[in-house]
């Protein structure tokens, strides 16, 4: 495992259950965990797939990392876990055993291409957001309002106060968000399959953390949590097994401007096609 930090954010190097299981990360240290883990859907991560045996397998990885994290979670701390929608009732049950649920979020997006044709297409992702105390918990209500059409276009009237008044014309969104998936033009687009919005990620950090509070990615991919806690004024932790992905990290955060004596830059854009080397067939991750 390798350590690189700045004072405020930290990158591990290494497996996520090696790095949680190591002195790295105390116990009740964190207050706030956002976990994007490989869906084990085959996807194309720098040369190598995501793909265990049997989705039993996979269930049981996930198992025992969430259980490292909730051991480095704060008495008040919150966990937000993607997945893919075909282990979306596995992982739910899972989660039950260790934390309380208290959002089934939906983020859904825009068709990137071509879609199925023998079937209804996959165009949303789940989220799960779990607390520890289901009694005292971060959540920061003003600090993620959205516009409400009803107060704020339609300007209707509620008639059932005792003074008729106007609707409000902010809300706290419900469980169902709309964030564009990050395409290759986008000014924050980075040489990774599955990356996040950084506004998706600014509103869960938002949301569920105050500043000067600790933020873990586990599996930091192309930071944009620990962009997005930077931007707030939290601390962060990331782990990445991948080190081109930790160079995204030391780039984003401003750890270094050097790595192994590479200059680290954003993608260089042709906009013509990219290059991307096939995938080999065997798992990136520890099963």
């Amino acid at each position: 495992m390798k350590q690189f930090t700045n004072g405020n954010h930290t990158i591990l190097l290494g497996d996520v259950i090696d790095v949680l299981e190591s002195e790295a990360v105390p116990d009740q240290t964190v207050d706030l965990v956002f976990a994007d883990p490989p869906y084990n859907i085959g996807k194309n991560f720098n040369g190598l797939r995501d793909k265990w045996s049997n989705q039993e397998a996979y269930c049981n990885w996930i198992a025992r990392w969430i259980d490292l994290c909730v051991k480095k979670l704060k008495p008040k701390g919150s966990l937000y876990l993607m997945c893919a929608t075909q282990c979306f009732a596995q992982l739910d049950i899972i989660l039950q055993k260790h934390l309380t649920i208290l959002s089934r979020i939906v983020w859904h997006y825009d068709s990137s291409g071509v879609q199925a044709k023998k079937h209804f297409g996959s165009l949303w992702e789940p989220i799960f957001h779990c607390v520890k105390d289901s009694k005292d918990y971060v959540f920061n209500a003003q600090d993620i309002l959205i516009e409400a059409k009803t107060g704020a276009k339609r300007k209707l009237i509620d008639y059932r106060k005792p003074v008729p008044s106007r609707y409000n014309e902010k809300k706290v969104p419900g469980n169902t968000w709309y964030f564009p998936r990050v395409r290759y033009r986008m000014p924050e687009y980075e040489n990774h399959p599955t990356q996040k919005p950084l506004s998706l990620l600014e509103r869960i950090v938002a949301a569920s953390s105050n500043p000067g509070n600790l933020v873990l990615d586990p599996f930091a991919g192309t930071f944009s949590t620990a962009h997005a806690a930077a931007k707030l004024g939290r601390k962060s932790v990331n782990i990445e097994i991948n080190e081109e992905y930790v160079e995204i990290g030391l780039r984003r955060l401003g750890i270094t401007e050097k790595h192994k004596g590479k200059v680290l830059h954003k993608p260089v854009k042709s906009y013509g096609g990219k290059y991307s080397r096939p995938a080999e067939t065997f798992s990136l991750f520890k099963k």
